[in-house]
């Protein structure tokens, strides 16, 4: 028999959301995912006695790392047959839903980029759960082996592990709002010109183009190393299609400069984001044309 559900109840989950939102996001790497596990997470909230819920944050976080873990097991499987390279679904412009809110004083728990998302897949799903609990959403680690069902000890050391490889992994430079917009700026100009040599002077000598289509549509299947490869590659894309039928958005793709690629009729086809590095240049380009993906971007 589930419990009354008061007006209360209703605040009282509403006030965690977006927290349970970015959780979810970084642990499942999808938006609709995410959606629905907090959605469950609100099933379960309502058939659960708060009187003996001390601590609802904590108690909500527990129920969605759990639901988001159970997710994962069907996950991992889907990704071992999926066609190309994966990208995470992209979070454009407004990514307030997906950030914790203010109270996450951690700086990783502002990270929506592509790449710390790509490094949290290379976790195991308990090391990404405890490493995120804890050093990215500040739950002790009492908390943390209550939600996950192990020992304290055992969690200190998922989480220790995890935070090796995300440190060795992640990008430790982040461009400035002012440099996201003079790169993407060289990039489009590049591209609209179909300038195969402007585009390279843009990229660093090893960058990386990852393109993710899901088996869908047409995307290249490995990531590309090197400017040149890269920029000969794009432009033979673009000199392919007829731009009076397509459109370039400037845009955030996961905290980072990009933009959104879309029809005359206002369908978006992909999203294109731009990771800077230290030296001024485009390092990485991450570009999502999986339909599925791209249903939660805004025509």
């Amino acid at each position: 028999m589930s419990a009354t559900v008061t007006q209360q109840d209703v605040l009282e989950f509403e006030s965690h959301r977006r927290h349970l939102r970015a959780l979810a996001y970084r642990m499942l790497g999808t938006r609709a995912e995410a959606e629905d596990a907090v959605q469950d997470a609100w099933l379960r909230w309502q058939s659960t006695d708060r009187k003996q819920v001390d601590n609802p944050r904590a108690f909500l976080s527990r129920t969605v790392t759990r639901l988001c873990l159970d997710r994962l097991k069907s996950a991992q499987a889907q990704r071992e047959v999926y066609i190309g390279a994966w990208l995470p679904e992209p979070v454009v412009d407004d990514d307030t839903p997906f950030q914790p809110g203010p109270e996450a004083a951690h700086e990783l728990a502002q990270d929506l980029s592509i790449a710390f998302m790509l490094t949290l897949e290379r976790l195991s799903p308990l090391e990404r759960a405890a490493f995120l609990l804890h050093d990215v959403f500040d739950m002790d680690f009492a908390e943390v082996a209550s939600a996950l069902g192990r020992t304290e000890a055992a969690c200190r050391q998922l989480a220790s592990r995890a935070r090796t490889n995300v440190h060795a992994n992640r990008p430790a430079f982040k461009v400035s709002p002012a440099e996201g917009t003079r790169l993407a700026t060289a990039f489009a100009n590049a591209i609209r010109d179909g300038d195969i040599a402007a585009l390279a002077q843009v990229l660093t000598q090893d960058a990386v183009f990852v393109s993710d289509g899901g088996g869908r549509v047409t995307a290249v299947p490995k990531p590309l190393h090197g400017r040149d490869l890269i920029a000969k590659v794009l432009i033979g894309f673009t000199r392919n299609y007829d731009k009076t039928r397509y459109g370039m958005r400037p845009s955030l793709v996961n905290g980072m400069p990009g933009f959104i690629v879309y029809t005359t009729e206002g369908v978006p086809v992909q999203t294109i984001a731009l990771e800077g590095g230290p030296d001024g240049l485009i390092k990485a380009i991450y570009i999502t044309r999986n339909p599925e993906k791209l249903q939660s971007v805004v025509p």
